[in-house]
């Protein structure tokens, strides 16, 4: 199959069955899979361990806690005891990837790779607690059109914090870039970089087209949260997904297994690309065909997600609806303004 052929196909899933809680399943010569629990609705992120002759080499970690450490030292005590843990590859800067890095370091002398913007995102959100939200925060909330009830509950309580999730990350990491090649568990990969759901995403692909090493920027079965926040609100992350997947997706081939950080290893790469892009285009024009009249961000949800959106969901929801009229606006297809309750509204060009 020629590269940027996107004939229709299912997706394959030759590893169905997670690995259960403390155990590894072999996913290729020298790749162990792992799976970490969260405390959310997505209850899980896949961790990898990559064997080479000095150690492991580490692929994300989980979010820090209690339960998380543990499942690592019965791992590193069981089915990965025969080898040193000497490096932690981190994909993005998100808690549940990134949580338990520092502690690798710290304990485990192990060396950190990250990108330069992940690693720099999750120092300083590690560094930046906050007993109330600040200023900033509350007023993004009402930019978007939060829900009184809701937004009046969130000004008054605690917000997470990224220390909450994450361990300590003593200063020093080795930078991995767009072009690097990296080799571990006795192949040669590139690294790729991708954004929209997190600044500088790192995937590896294997170059012999076996193995492609996603995160959280290709999974199969759901479509990665593309958020806005206080941080940069202005910010296009639908353009920058956009973007890194048209970049990527000549690279995808039939051959490749496909490790993200969430669900099922899958084949099938090349169909997934092209739904991954088609997937947001066909959001972007239903949400324009929706603003015939002037709608704030939470004004678009059933717009957007054909769903009822529960307490659980509705930070996420938000953002991501954020995101897209962001997208609109910035690239023509909507106005916005700022209405009588402070929120902004959208409406179609």
């Amino acid at each position: 199959m020629a590269a940027g052929d996107h004939r229709p196909m299912v997706l394959s899933y030759p590893y169905p069955d997670p690995p259960a809680t403390g155990a590894v399943v072999q996913v290729a010569a020298d790749i162990y899979w792992i799976r970490m629990p969260l405390p959310m609705a997505l209850d899980h992120v896949n961790c990898y361990a990559l064997a080479d002759d000095d150690g492991w080499t580490l692929i994300d970690t989980g979010v820090s806690s209690k339960k998380t450490r543990a499942i690592w030292q019965d791992l590193l005590a069981g089915p990965l005891s025969h080898l040193p843990v000497k490096r932690v590859l981190v994909t993005h800067h998100h808690p549940d990837h990134v949580g338990l890095a520092g502690w690798f370091q710290q304990d485990f002398g192990a060396e950190l790779m990250m990108t330069r913007t992940a690693w720099l995102m999750a120092r300083m959100l590690y560094l930046d607690a906050q007993d109330f939200p600040p200023a900033e925060t509350i007023l993004f909330w009402k930019r978007a059109g939060m829900d009184p009830d809701i937004l009046a509950e969130r000004v008054a309580g605690k917000p997470f914090n990224f220390v909450d999730a994450v361990h300590h990350m003593p200063l020093g990491y080795r930078r991995i870039k767009q072009g690097d090649c990296l080799h571990l568990a006795g192949r040669a990969w590139d690294v790729h970089i991708g954004h929209g759901h997190a600044p500088e995403h790192a995937t590896l692909w294997s170059q012999d087209q076996q193995i492609v090493i996603a995160g959280d920027q290709i999974i199969s079965s759901i479509s990665p949260n593309l958020g806005v926040y206080a941080t940069e609100p202005d910010a296009d992350p639908v353009g920058d997904w956009i973007e890194s997947c048209t970049r990527l997706a000549p690279l995808a081939r039939d051959t490749h297994l496909v490790l993200s950080g969430h669900k099922l290893p899958f084949r099938g790469l090349p169909h997934r690309m092209t739904q991954l892009v088609d997937n947001h285009h066909h959001a972007l024009d239903r949400l324009w065909a929706d603003l015939t009249e002037p709608k704030s961000a939470t004004q678009v949800f059933s717009c957007l997600y054909h769903r009822k959106i529960g307490a659980g969901e509705y930070g996420l929801a938000l953002v991501e609806a954020v995101a897209h009229l962001n997208h609109l606006h910035q690239t023509g297809r909507a106005r916005r303004f700022v209405d009588d309750d402070d929120a902004y509204r959208y409406v179609a060009i």
